[in-house]
């Protein structure tokens, strides 16, 4: 069963979602991929932020740039938590109007909220919510969380 849905305005937006496939994959675990547009897809988009959790879903990944509307949108129809990755694209400022559009979220309505292009954080966030309900996916993030220390701790030894 998928466990982590990923999702994104437009293909554009894949080589920075990408990143979160390869931490996905990493710990082993399941995850689907799709194009979702809020403003040219909207039908589409409605009906995989109600029916996601029906499928399996535990956490949705919503990447998008310029006003970044997809991650708000689906959290407003879900039950699922939603993180949310700003995408700095072609027509962004500077990736402040993709920030600002999925972290002003209004109350009730919450969107975690990652650093611009932030995906592997985004898989990171994810899995650690994954984690809360199983055992071997927490273990597997406490070792994740020690190989960086061991890499910290050592980038200075000869």
């Amino acid at each position: 069963m998928t466990e982590i849905g990923i999702i994104m305005g437009s293909k554009s937006d894949l080589p920075v979602l990408n990143e979160a496939v390869d931490v996905i994959k990493r710990f082993g675990l399941t995850y689907e991929l799709d194009v979702v547009s809020a403003h040219r897809t909207p039908k589409k988009m409605m009906e995989y932020g109600k029916n996601a959790h029906k499928r399996g879903i535990k956490v949705i990944i919503a990447g998008a740039g310029g006003a970044a509307h997809l991650p708000g949108m689906i959290a407003a129809c879900s039950p699922l938590p939603v993180i949310g990755v700003p995408i700095k694209s072609s027509n962004s400022i500077d990736g402040w109007d993709s920030i600002l559009s999925i972290l002003q979220m209004p109350n009730g309505v919450p969107v975690a909220t990652v650093a611009l292009n932030g995906a592997k954080n985004a898989a990171i966030l994810a899995i650690q919510i994954l984690g809360c309900s199983n055992e071997k996916i927490k273990n597997d993030i406490l070792n994740f969380k020690k190989e960086q220390e061991n890499k910290v701790l050592n980038s200075l030894k000869k």
